[in-house]
């Protein structure tokens, strides 16, 4: 695989979405490619307002920082060594768990980043996401 496909990014909200569903939330789940472009969004009903950006960004950190965005919630408390990290990049830098880099033979082809509940939810529900990526 060369680049992320829309169809892969298909089954991969759908496999988010399922996880959403199974734990009776709603979500909004973003998926970028490997320059942190959009290429799907997909909001549940009801799923929070704030989530859209929320989700996308969380999607745009991890390919940015090529990691998930649950692991910098340490280093960005006060007093740490990134402390302030989310002010940077127009405040675009999510800096808690929900973004996960999809990650093919070491390089990033694209990141999923979900919305719309608890850190723990949304952080599931991105992993059921990257699952799905990680099958193909």
């Amino acid at each position: 695989m060369e680049k992320i496909t829309l169809e892969l990014v298909k089954e991969i909200i759908a496999g988010a979405e399922e996880e959403a569903t199974k734990i009776g939330v709603a979500m909004v789940i973003s998926v970028v490619d490997d320059g942190g472009n959009l290429m799907a969004i997909h909001r549940m009903d009801d799923a929070w307002l704030a989530s859209i950006d929320i989700s996308q960004n969380k999607a745009w950190t991890s390919v940015a920082l090529k990691m998930p965005t649950s692991n910098l919630a340490d280093a960005t408390v006060p007093a740490a060594e990134l402390y302030g990290l989310n002010t940077t990049n127009n405040g675009r830098l999510v800096v808690f768990g929900g973004g996960i880099p999809l990650i093919l033979n070491g390089k990033v082809m694209g990141a999923i980043g979900v919305s719309g509940s608890s850190v723990p939810h949304d952080m599931q529900v991105a992993e059921a996401g990257a699952n799905v990526f990680n099958k193909h």
